[in-house]
């Protein structure tokens, strides 16, 4: 994946170890950092997102990386390309969604400029006393996996708004209004003592395993009928594959010891090996990053 090639070759130009995770975690200051940019016409499409829509999910974003690495969120700015057609009515429905997002963080400023298309970056800042603060690296051999909430969802949406179908639904709404996992992301950061490893799953679940699993050098054992999901999610065609490799739900997936499980749904353990396997009820799979990456949606790909 060509997004995840420009990363690495960022990360061994600077020779930086905050580089790979959601989060830069900056402990001298104790804050964890991030930054997300939407695009118009390929991250939202006006067509379908309103305003409020788009201010909503910009923050929401962020916060779910701030959220996955077990931070607190604490700050926003934000930062906006507009074309001259925009009026204020779009601002103040942008703010107002993003204000809606913002899960307590403050908004404390940014900027706006001008641009043939409407262009987002947030960055988003979380406080992290009281907290341990997750890597995606830190995943041990014997611990549990946990997702929070139900997967494919939002893929789901993004089919119907696509489609055509622009009534909000549970599906579309997954996909235009994701909620925020803080009261998950809370309970394991404040209570557990051991490293952990932590993800949100914007790229997909399947995505988020593969990056613990390469990170960690560990194997995520999986079994597919654990994975919560909505069961009318089996009237698409693909339902599985929007599960596993559907983007955008921004649910959190973790790697914690058994004493950390509470009431979460465990999906696996980690186990000594390399990638990712999925135990289906006749079958199992282990996965490469390559399967998992042809499934994934990329930025960078060649228009046909």
């Amino acid at each position: 994946m060509k997004e995840k090639d420009f990363i690495n070759t960022i990360k061994k130009l600077l020779n930086s170890k905050y580089i790979g995770d959601d989060c830069a975690y900056l402990k001298d200051l104790g804050i964890v950092i991030t930054q997300d940019s939407l695009v118009e016409d390929v991250h939202f499409s006006r067509e379908f997102a309103s305003a409020y829509q788009i201010g909503y999910k910009a923050v929401m974003v962020n916060i779910s990386d701030v959220l996955a690495s077990g931070a607190e969120p604490a700050y926003l700015t934000i930062s906006l390309s507009l074309p001259n057609e925009i009026e204020n009515n779009f601002i103040k429905d942008f703010y107002k969604g993003a204000q809606a997002a913002s899960n307590g963080a403050e908004i404390v400023g940014g900027d706006i400029t001008g641009a043939e298309k409407i262009y987002i970056s947030v960055t988003a800042i979380g406080k992290t006393t009281g907290r341990k603060i997750s890597s995606r690296s830190q995943a041990k051999i014997g611990q549990k996996i946990i997702v929070s909430d139900i997967h494919g969802s939002s893929a789901a949406g993004l089919q119907k708004l696509l489609s055509g179908k622009k009534t909000l639904d549970k599906f579309t709404r997954a996909h235009l209004l994701p909620t925020s996992q803080i009261e998950f992301s809370q309970k394991i950061a404040q209570n557990i003592k051991e490293d952990y490893a932590m993800m949100d799953t914007s790229d997909g679940l399947m995505d988020a395993l593969m990056q613990i699993a390469n990170s960690s050098n560990v194997l995520l054992s999986i079994d597919f009928e654990k994975i919560p999901y909505d069961n009318e999610i089996k009237q698409f065609e693909n339902w599985e594959d929007l599960i596993l490799y559907g983007g955008e739900d921004y649910k959190l997936v973790a790697t914690v010891p058994d004493e950390c499980t509470y009431d979460f749904t465990v999906i696996g353990e980690v186990k000594s090996g390399r990638g990712v396997e999925i135990n289906y009820s006749d079958k199992q799979i282990l996965y490469t990053q390559k399967d998992i990456e042809n499934k994934l949606y990329n930025h960078f790909k060649e228009k046909s």
